[in-house]
């Protein structure tokens, strides 16, 4: 299987490295030190065509196909992960499901909006006591008239601070579990609705991560995504494609580690030489390209089966399985190469290393993967 890349493929992955060396790059640590969203960033990203790349382009979008959008979120995850996981949500569980389950005047409404940048999108699916198991949400839908009204709170809302709309899960049938779940595009300026507490993260600081409160929180019926009942089935849909995202975005995390490792090994040195020079250092070097190759294969394989329309349920989930852990392991040799330099604030892999371990549990956890991974085999 041939996976090299077209001219335009390779056009976009250097104009997005270009960008995040030069623009990114001097900002991330006083970003990170002052847990500052980058909006201004991220609309320049949005006018490069970065927010809607798998939009199509009657909505606005880029209209490019997944192996494209996997290449710009590495080069973004290489240098800043946090920009990543806001460029992710709102281009695979925003957009996505708008533009597979939306009406007409939904996507008129909001797909040109996101995929410029103008609004960000968040996801809100998780709550305090349903994680992954998204069946167990218990926020409600109630309809009144030509409105819902919805209650309940959800956490760990990725851009929720920030976001234009909301694609908000909730029962409207309560009894029916899973099968009662309904989707709703929600916007902050909606009565009902506030934003309650930033979670006080280990990484990827200056992605904010929130609580939503929704307290009668009145939604046009116009802006129900889909039918009723029909919201579980959008969730999971939408959470497959995110999953060849977060594994992209652990693949360029990765990248950036051993960037900076190999870096790092060729200029310091000890008992009279340069550590690169050490067979220790040069097998942990050795390890994270050999772990970091599989890691994109499995992800380019997965983007190249859903750009081929085959299904992608388990190759998603073996690529976000794998890339997610090996970026841990990638980033942990990353701080052991640069010793105790890799413990201090002032170092890019000590960062990645905080940011790196979640990838193991949003999107679906590992354990979660290797349901799917092992139903599929054992089916």
């Amino acid at each position: 299987m041939d996976f090299s890349l077209t001219d335009q493929q390779r056009l976009i992955r250097d104009t997005v490295r270009q960008f995040m060396d030069t623009e990114v790059r001097p900002l991330v640590k006083e970003l990170e030190r002052e847990e500052r969203f980058p909006l201004e960033l991220m609309r320049k990203l949005g006018e490069m065509g970065c927010c809607g790349m798998l939009t199509p382009e009657e909505w606005g979008g880029a209209g490019l196909d997944t192996v494209s959008y996997v290449l710009m979120l590495e080069e973004v995850s290489r240098v800043y992960t946090a920009m990543s996981t806001a460029l992710g949500v709102t281009n695979s569980a925003v957009a996505a499901p708008l533009v597979q389950f939306g009406s007409e005047a939904q996507k008129e409404k909001y797909l040109s909006r996101l995929a410029s940048g103008e609004i960000l999108g968040s996801f809100c699916l998780t709550e305090a006591a349903a994680g992954s198991d998204a069946a167990g949400i218990q926020a409600t839908a109630r309809r009144v008239g030509e409105s819902y009204r919805l209650n309940g709170a959800k956490t760990w809302v990725t851009n929720g601070s920030v976001a234009g709309v909301y694609l908000v899960f909730a029962k409207t049938d309560p009894p029916a579990g899973g099968k009662g779940i309904t989707a709703f595009l929600v916007e902050p300026a909606f009565s009902g609705f506030k934003i309650g507490r930033h979670e006080d993260k280990m990484g990827q600081r200056s992605s904010p991560s929130v609580e939503i409160l929704l307290n009668d929180c009145e939604v046009p019926v116009s802006r129900r995504l889909g039918e009723e009942g029909q919201g579980l089935k959008i969730a999971l849909s939408a959470l497959d494609g995110g999953r060849i995202g977060i594994a992209a975005q652990a693949v360029g995390l990765a990248q950036g580690a051993l960037d900076e490792s190999i870096k790092y090994a060729k200029q310091r040195c000890a008992f009279g030489q340069a550590i690169s020079e050490f067979q220790a250092v040069q097998w942990m070097i050795a390890d994270m390209q050999t772990e970091l190759a599989a890691a994109r294969n499995l992800t380019y394989y997965a983007a190249w089966l859903k750009d081929s329309g085959k299904p992608i349920g388990a190759a998603a989930s073996k690529a976000k399985l794998y890339a997610s852990e090996m970026a841990n392991r990638v980033a942990y040799h990353a701080v052991q190469i640069h010793g105790s330099l890799g413990y201090s604030r002032e170092t890019d892999v000590e960062r990645m290393y905080r940011d790196a371990r979640v990838i193991t549990i949003y999107e679906g956890t590992s354990e979660v993967q290797r349901m799917v991974i092992s139903r599929e085999l054992l089916e």
